[in-house]
């Protein structure tokens, strides 16, 4: 069972994961502007889909997933800790191949992963709470809010102010480093997550279809709930397709830190995280092609001066 199962992973591994998270969201505030938090109030009713879709449906639609599955404990954790993380970094980049709103995907990220430093640490304490078997699986490894909080407002807050800060004071630095830095992150956190599953091959071969299957069915859940709220919303298409890829995308990075360091590596968690990190990148990649054929609606080219 997934739920006795604690993955391979040494104190150093885990420092090492820190930092290349660290690293990550500080390649994403280099993106960040000021402008994209007063955006806010210039489309505020875009905005207002988007963060109710990520922060308050996608939670609510994993609750009651989880309620008619009834996966074990550990994989439920897995799905609620995930579903209360904020955008993945790389939705800005799938937005703008999908021909979205890139400007409010952007924006969306800027506010979420502000947000997420108190709202992912309740939003998994909330909804895990909410149902008796994984309330308890909470309770057997001593949990509390403050500990996760603690936890982001550091792999969060603290590199994203950085990045801000010398992106507002140094913007030619900033555009000489930030293509090869976004580079290097990805890369590095893939390399890690792929070093992690190879490492505990074992455990992730032997569950892998019961996670896929969860994996492919959630993530998919996750992207409807965002075009859904949004088509609800009255979006233009271009908010639309920016919405359903903010949803989408999760940052699957903050949910393998957080599980490496409070729940020792719970298996269930770590694999659907862990699975959720590379599946969710497909699924996108392909919906984004899939719109990128579809010009309809979508956001236009900007013109180029004569």
């Amino acid at each position: 069972m997934l739920d006795q199962i604690h993955l391979n992973f040494n104190p150093q591994s885990l420092m090492v994961l820190n930092v290349v998270l660290g690293l990550v969201m500080f390649g994403v505030a280099l993106d960040l502007k000021v402008e994209d938090f007063r955006r806010v109030f210039e489309q505020p009713r875009a905005i207002g889909v988007g963060l109710l879709g990520q922060l308050v449906l996608l939670p609510a639609v994993t609750w009651v997933l989880v309620w008619l599955w009834k996966p074990e404990p550990s994989i439920a954790l897995g799905m609620f800790l995930v579903a209360a993380c904020p955008g993945g970094n790389i939705s800005n980049f799938i937005t703008h191949i999908a021909r979205g709103n890139t400007s409010l995907s952007v924006s969306m990220t800027a506010v979420v992963s502000l947000a997420a430093v108190v709202l992912t640490p309740w939003n998994f304490s909330f909804w895990a709470g909410l149902l008796p078997e994984t309330a308890q699986a909470l309770k057997s490894v001593h949990v509390d809010f403050w500990q996760v909080f603690q936890a982001v407002l550091l792999l969060l807050l603290l590199p994203l102010t950085l990045g801000m800060i010398i992106s507002a004071r140094s913007q030619r630095l900033v555009e000489r480093i930030r293509q090869p830095f976004r580079i290097f992150s990805l890369v590095a956190f893939a390399a890690f997550v792929v070093l992690a599953l190879l490492n505990n091959w074992k455990h992730f071969i032997s569950s892998l279809e019961l996670v896929f299957v969860i994996v492919l069915v959630h993530n998919g859940l996750a992207f409807l709930t965002g075009y859904t709220a949004a088509r609800i919303g009255g979006l233009k298409p271009a908010d639309r397709r920016a919405v359903t890829i903010e949803v989408g995308i999760q940052n699957s990075g903050l949910g393998l830190v957080l599980i490496f360091n409070f729940f020792g590596g719970k298996g269930g968690m770590a694999i659907i995280a862990a699975w959720w990190g590379v599946w969710h990148i497909l699924a996108g990649l392909t919906l984004a092609r899939f719109w990128s054929q579809d010009p309809n609606g979508a956001e236009p080219e900007p013109k180029v001066a004569d």
